[in-house]
């Protein structure tokens, strides 16, 4: 009995050794080959270094993720044509060594600069959602129960405290939800609890400061949009934007670190 099952860890212990020593003469072979060559000469022109969020206090400023060449999936995804096309690369993502994914438990007021981009946080306005919508801008729409419906179109951001769960569950059931909390309407350790993104506005946009939300645009802005609002305001502020050359994302692309 005993020899029986040393003779059967001896094999499997042989075929084991033989699929390792298969493995790495692949490999060798893979890496000597001229398409693998020329994936490996031009990995320095295609790697970007990843850029760390920055933290102050309770508040975080998201990063951006680097990225480098996936050397044996392109490898494979060339193999067939038998000729180095720069198509075909394959990217790995690099994450940032200080990440909004790891500290869910701060704040963030802003996106990154780099993105050339800000976002429209919106407190619902049924003027405003009808002239966004008919302009083709993106917007991210604060929304309760009464509002789901009426705001489908757009980014929604669940922002009802007494019927949280609820709309929690519409927006996983059409894979709309954001994960993000304003944190101005909404219980925070909660948020932190759910391990949502915690976000503020940079600054608010009402009837009275258009002046001032002029000079306050910048890449990165996460703009409150208050009800009261008229579309007038909201022309200048769009203005504005475009003369500074920014684009208007939704709030789960500004604060993504991925680009």
């Amino acid at each position: 009995m005993m020899k029986k099952i040393y003779k059967n860890i001896g094999i499997l212990s042989l075929l084991l050794f033989s699929f390792y020593y298969t493995e790495k003469i692949a490999i060798i072979m893979q890496n000597k080959s001229p398409l693998m060559q020329e994936i490996i000469n031009v990995t320095p022109d295609h790697t970007e270094e990843a850029v760390n969020a920055e933290i102050s206090g309770n508040y975080i400023y998201p990063g951006i993720s680097g990225k480098s060449i996936n050397k044996t999936k392109s490898y494979v995804n060339m193999k067939s044509f038998g000729v180095f096309n720069e198509h075909y690369l394959i990217f790995d993502s690099i994450k940032p060594d200080i990440s909004i994914e790891d500290n869910k438990d701060k704040i963030i007021k802003k996106g990154n600069k780099s993105k050339k981009s800000v976002s429209f946080l919106v407190e619902f306005n049924k003027k405003v959602l009808e002239y966004l919508k008919s302009q083709n801008i993106k917007a991210s729409i604060l929304i309760n129960e009464e509002t789901y419906k009426e705001t489908i179109n757009f980014e929604q951001i669940n922002n009802d405290m007494n019927s949280y769960k609820n709309i929690e569950s519409l927006l996983n059931k059409n894979n709309k939800n954001t994960n993000i909390c304003y944190i101005k309407n909404l219980d925070k350790e909660k948020c932190i609890k759910e391990k949502k993104y915690l976000i503020e506005e940079t600054f608010s946009l009402n009837s009275n400061n258009i002046v001032d939300a002029k000079k306050k645009i910048e890449s990165g802005s996460i703009i409150l949009v208050k009800k009261d609002v008229g579309i007038e305001y909201l022309q200048l502020i769009l203005n504005e934007i475009k003369f500074k050359g920014l684009n208007v994302i939704y709030v789960s692309d500004l604060i993504d670190e991925k680009k």
